[in-house]
């Protein structure tokens, strides 16, 4: 399908706002705006929750700031109309409302990254095609680590909820392992895709997939059920795996492999759970990695963790990449 053949709805728009819906649900390989509606209900829920609204307001200007951008620099229609230029900006907009400040200098940084994050991303797809993957949400962990590195040494972006760089330490290994706790834990996994720590917004998640495809949904609780069962097996620290920081980037391992850019069958099933497995290993290794920085991972796991996955090409009813 060429540009000239699709017109994109006027801006601010009710298709303009399905476009946005559709954006946010990209996060998650999901072109359904009430998918996004409920991912956006999630994330607002979790963040006045929680006490930081500013990571809501963010995430709605982070896609709207992005998709705009997508408009402005005159980007294929059809990438737009399926909510692609979206997902990296929602993801920014999440990120530095979580980890800086609530400054006004933050909100410049927000909308200047977000805007960003749709020619990165173009730019990342156009040097991964040779390989047949996508970017994935790398654009959004690239220019986040950036803003976040940044901020050290700019006074004007408070840091304090940055982690204190430094070597990987001792951490206490004891959990609350009874049924109801180890729920919240599996949903929080999912709730932190967006950074939102709230087993009501992981729920509000599945519910969002399941109107999408149900098989998301259930490669998301299974990449975030599997992550939790493999940190506490291998004594991760409790405080991350009672907050759901080891799901996040396997449930989005999940969902890429098990159906995304595979079909789902006996042999996809065996190679997503792999999958999902090496997420946490690579996760725990690039914590690790990054403490010194005292910076987060972000969803850079998922990215690695995929890419190592899908580029053997393997005979496995691959299907045409949908995102980039």
């Amino acid at each position: 399908m060429e540009n000239q053949t699709v017109t994109l709805p006027k801006i601010f728009s009710l298709d303009f706002c399905r476009i946005l819906g559709k954006g946010v649900g990209q996060v998650m390989f999901q072109d359904n705006a009430w998918t996004g509606l409920f991912f956006l209900a999630g994330i607002f829920y979790g963040s006045y929750a929680t006490g930081n609204p500013a990571v809501a307001w963010g995430a709605l200007v982070g896609v709207i700031v992005s998709t705009l951008t997508g408009y402005l620099l005159n980007y294929p229609a059809v990438k737009g109309l399926a909510g692609l230029w979206g997902f990296n900006g929602v993801l920014v907009g999440c990120a530095l409302p979580t980890f800086l400040g609530n400054v006004p200098l933050m909100w410049l940084a927000l909308i200047i990254f977000s805007a960003m994050t749709t020619w990165v991303m173009v730019g990342l797809n156009h040097l991964l095609a040779p390989y047949k993957v996508s970017s994935f949400t790398f654009p959004f962990v690239l220019l986040t680590w950036f803003v976040l590195l940044a901020a050290r040494i700019m006074h004007g972006l408070p840091h304090a909820a940055l982690g204190t760089p430094g070597l990987p330490g001792n951490f206490s290994s004891s959990l609350d392992l009874s049924f109801v706790n180890l729920l919240v834990y599996w949903l929080r996994g999912i709730s932190q895709v967006f950074l939102v720590n709230s087993w009501v917004t992981g729920l509000l998640f599945l519910i969002g997939l399941a109107i999408s495809n149900r098989w998301a949904a259930i490669w998301a609780a299974i990449g975030s059920a599997l992550a939790l069962f493999f940190a506490i097996l291998y004594q991760c620290n409790s405080s991350d795996i009672a907050n759901g920081l080891f799901g996040f980037s396997p449930v989005l391992t999940g969902i890429a492999l098990g159906i995304t850019f595979y079909s789902v069958n006996w042999r996809t099933f065996l190679w997503s759970l792999a999958g999902i497995v090496a997420t946490v290993f690579i996760q725990a290794a690039m914590d690790t990695f990054f403490t010194p920085f005292g910076i987060p991972t972000l969803t850079a796991p998922f990215c690695v963790a995929t890419w190592l996955f899908l580029l053997p090409h393997l005979n496995l009813d691959k299907k045409v990449l949908q995102q980039g």
